[in-house]
């Protein structure tokens, strides 16, 4: 068994003595150690049991009192058991302070040697150890040092030789009690408010001061004597609570019950031309916080009741506003206004840049000078008389004109090359108006083949502000200028460049070469020679025929690249390309390489693709169609004729024609008309009606035998033209039908229905087995001459005799 001890008071010895806790009282053992010695090991122990040791010291003065603890040998011991049944009794709770009560848990075989308390404040404090040296022989704890009116919960862990146990279960919430508040109102002002009444503004106390629910506030005043009694009375106020003391006894009370936002009060029926001292306190259920300091007042003027009327606010310059208004109401100004503060600010930060104009005499104008351009402001005007100031009007609004602007914020340059770069600058910090666009001016420092261009370029609007540069010279040092523009432009920023190639930077690279296939371009090349540090990666750029310019067409490329491909559909059709390669490492870009052969963007569009063949194509599609077609149609005609007929002798679908007398069938043309002079005759005998012109034909129902394509065809018959001078007779039966037809000409009329009927045919000798006769209008001759319509052909009459073919007709054999 060890024993250890501190110990920083000077000792001559220690005495330790020990023994069974159930053998007699006086049969301790007792050992004395040196005073250097801080413990003590004791050997020869029952196992399984309880001893007590004490343990005492030695000085000077003699024996100390003993210390004394129970141990018990065993090797079962354990840490102890948490403590149960935590407990604080509602009677035990004050403002700041409560009593927690336990029940100790087992011990673990050894024994307890201390209990720790920790507190945690309410709703989201944290757990604090309020005390970790309360006696093992404790079953209760007063905790202090509390908060009034506030929520807690508590909890308990014990420990022993082995260890601390785990901490109890927490107590339920425990309120302690409320207090008084401890501060008073804050910034508390009095002022005069009309000529009998003064404005009592404070704020409220801390919350955290508050220790219970705020009831309202108490207002103590009262009239001070004039100025000689009033500096002996002053010096036995030394402070406010005893300024309060005496208020309470001798002076006007008034009671402001409200919660904790009224912060205003008006203090009414005061006399005029006098002194008044007022302070305040708050109070909850339990009582008065502290007094506030007193302040003093003079009642009998006050300051203005009302703000100035109809303020405006009007723009004059870029950097002046006038601010006009006119003055409070009279019943307001509670005297004569002396002056008036005009209080202005930008409209997004009044508090970082308020300021304030003061007329000390009652004029109603003021001009505002010094602003900022293109800014709106925000004035409110108050006005004040000889008690002090009035209220302030509401913001009123204005903005100042447009002017020039500030500098550009910066000016950079990026992917500097030997003839092209980037430049970049920032948004004016003062922008004094709308930005309408910048403008950028760079020249060489020195002639360039005796040549000093200078290039203006105005970039528009806001948005964009970097610049593609394309047509700088290698190794020439150029100076830049870059101004921004409102209504005016504003001052230059300057800043030189020096063309690439970068000191330190790659060598060319080689052998560049160029490749086309159907559909894309490759280009290839060698690494040249290195740089100060390693190649970090390659830019392509190109040259296209209708710009003549180096620009930057890829970047970014691998350090491992050789090559590069690029869609002929990103390259404009038409336009021939040179490209180069530049390698590029921390230094900047290098040497270009030389151009690559000119290669052509021009798609190559295969054979089957060329518009020639396309309309080849077409064009023996649509033959082919043709030929399907007018077969079809051919094929469609025989068979339909061959089909059509009424009479039982009729045995050939192809009619023919014989003329009588080698006459002719006669056509005669009147006025756009043509018309057929021919009588018909029908089975029966009897005479059928005249034949109208083709273009409108009319038929009896045994004329019509079947329809082909919209025409009417007759019965298979042959025609006879009789002389010309037999102008209309009736014609006879003819059986006769052996003779075969002179001509045929049946096809000729197919396309047109005027035509199947118009002529009506009969074989020579009367023995035609269809009773028709046909009357000729003109001479007949000896030759046959066919005249072509649109539509159809027609046999008329050649010769000396015969009539002309007619215009718009053409004449064929």
């Amino acid at each position: 068994m060890r024993i250890t001890h501190n110990s920083t008071t000077p000792k001559q010895c220690y005495q330790i003595a020990y023994r069974l806790a159930s053998s007699s009282p006086n049969t301790f053992t007792t050992v004395e150690v040196g005073a250097t010695v801080r413990q003590f090991t004791a050997t020869e122990l029952a196992p399984e049991s309880a001893y007590i040791f004490r343990l005492s010291a030695k000085t000077r003065q003699g024996w100390g009192e003993p210390l004394e603890a129970t141990v018990i040998t065993t090797e079962k011991r354990e840490r102890p058991a948490p403590p149960r049944e935590l407990l604080v009794p509602q009677a035990e709770v004050t403002a700041r302070s409560l009593r927690l009560q336990w029940v100790p848990g087992s011990d673990g075989a050894s024994p307890i040697r201390y209990f720790t308390v920790q507190v945690r404040e309410l709703p989201g404090g944290e757990w604090h150890t309020y005390s970790s040296s309360i006696s093992h022989e404790a079953t209760a704890c007063a905790v202090e040092r509390l908060r009034p009116f506030t929520s807690y919960k508590l909890r308990l862990k014990a420990t022993n030789d082995i260890g601390d146990s785990d901490f109890s279960a927490e107590t339920d919430a425990v309120t302690t009690l409320q207090d008084v508040p401890g501060e008073p109102p804050s910034s508390v002002s009095v002022t005069p408010h009309t000529t009998s009444s003064v404005l009592i503004q404070w704020r409220p106390p801390r919350d955290e001061s508050l220790n219970g629910l705020l009831q309202g506030y108490r207002i103590y005043y009262r009239e001070l004597e004039s100025e000689a009694s009033s500096a002996t009375a002053s010096k036995t106020l030394k402070t406010p609570s005893a300024l309060r003391a005496e208020l309470t006894a001798q002076s006007s009370f008034k009671t402001v019950n409200s919660s904790s936002t009224l912060t205003t009060y008006e203090l009414t029926h005061l006399k005029k031309y006098r002194r008044y001292e007022v302070v305040l306190t708050a109070y909850n259920i339990i009582g008065e916080s502290p007094a506030s300091a007193p302040v003093e007042v003079f009642v009998g003027e006050a300051a203005p009741a009302m703000a100035p009327q109809n303020v405006q606010v009007t723009p004059l310059t870029a950097s002046q506003l006038e601010v006009t208004w006119e003055p409070p109401p009279p019943e307001s100004q509670n005297g004569n206004i002396q002056g008036y503060k005009v209080y202005y600010w930008e409209a997004d930060g009044q508090n970082e840049t308020e300021k304030l104009k003061v007329l000390f005499l009652p004029e109603t104008v003021l001009k505002l000078k010094n602003l900022t351009g293109h800014t709106p402001y925000r004035v409110s005007i108050s006005a004040f008389n000889a008690a002090g100031d009035g209220p302030r009007s509401d913001p009123r609004q204005g903005r100042t004109h447009q002017a020039a602007p500030g500098t550009p914020s910066f000016l950079a340059f990026s992917e500097i090359t030997s003839t092209t770069l980037n430049v970049s600058w920032g948004e004016p910090v003062a922008a004094n108006g709308v930005l309408q666009g910048y403008r950028v001016v760079y020249e060489p420092l020195a002639p360039v083949q005796g040549v000093s261009k200078v290039v203006t370029v105005d970039v528009k609007g806001n948005r964009q502000r970097w610049l593609k540069v394309r047509d700088l010279t290698k190794g020439v040092t150029y100076f830049f200028r870059v101004q921004a523009r409102t209504i005016a432009y504003g001052p230059e920023l300057q800043a030189n460049v020096t063309a690439g190639p970068a000191e330190g930077s790659p060598g060319s690279p080689r052998d560049v070469s160029v490749s086309k296939s159907a559909s894309e371009l490759t280009l290839q090349w060698t690494e040249g020679s290195a740089g100060r540090t390693p190649t970090t990666g390659y830019v392509i750029e190109a040259r296209p025929s209708d710009e003549g310019l180096w620009d930057m067409f890829a970047k970014d490329i691998p350090r491992s690249a050789t090559s590069y491909t690029v869609s002929l559909d990103k390259l404009r059709q038409g336009v021939t390309y040179e490209f180069r390669v530049v390698a590029v490492n921390q230094a900047g870009y290098g040497e270009p390489s030389s151009p690559s052969t000119a290669v052509s963007a021009q798609v190559e569009t295969p054979f089957y693709g060329e518009w020639w063949f396309l309309l080849v194509m077409a064009l023996s599609s649509l033959i082919v169609l043709l030929l399907v077609v007018f077969a079809l149609v051919l094929h469609g005609q025989n068979k339909r004729y061959k089909n059509c007929g009424t009479g039982k002798n009729i045995s050939n679908v192809e009619e023919t024609v014989t003329l009588d007398n080698g006459g002719f069938a006669a056509l005669e043309l009147n006025s756009r008309h043509l018309n057929v002079k021919n009588t018909f005759s029908k089975k029966n005998g009897t005479r059928s009606p005249p034949r109208p012109s083709p273009g409108g034909l009319h038929y009896s129902d045994e004329d019509i035998c079947n329809k082909y394509n919209s025409a009417v065809l007759t019965e298979s018959t042959n025609l006879k033209e009789k002389s010309v001078d037999a102008s209309e007779s009736e014609g006879t039966d003819s059986e006769s039908e052996d003779t075969p037809p002179q001509h045929s000409f049946v096809n000729h009329y197919m396309s047109d229905p005027t035509y199947y009927n118009s002529w009506k045919r009969r074989a020579p000798g009367g023995r035609a087995p269809h009773r028709y006769e046909a009357v000729a209008g003109g001479e007949a001759g000896p030759h046959l001459h066919t005249v072509v319509t649109t539509q159809s052909a027609v046999f008329a009459p050649a010769g000396p005799g015969a009539r002309t073919p007619l215009t718009g007709f053409s004449s064929f054999v």
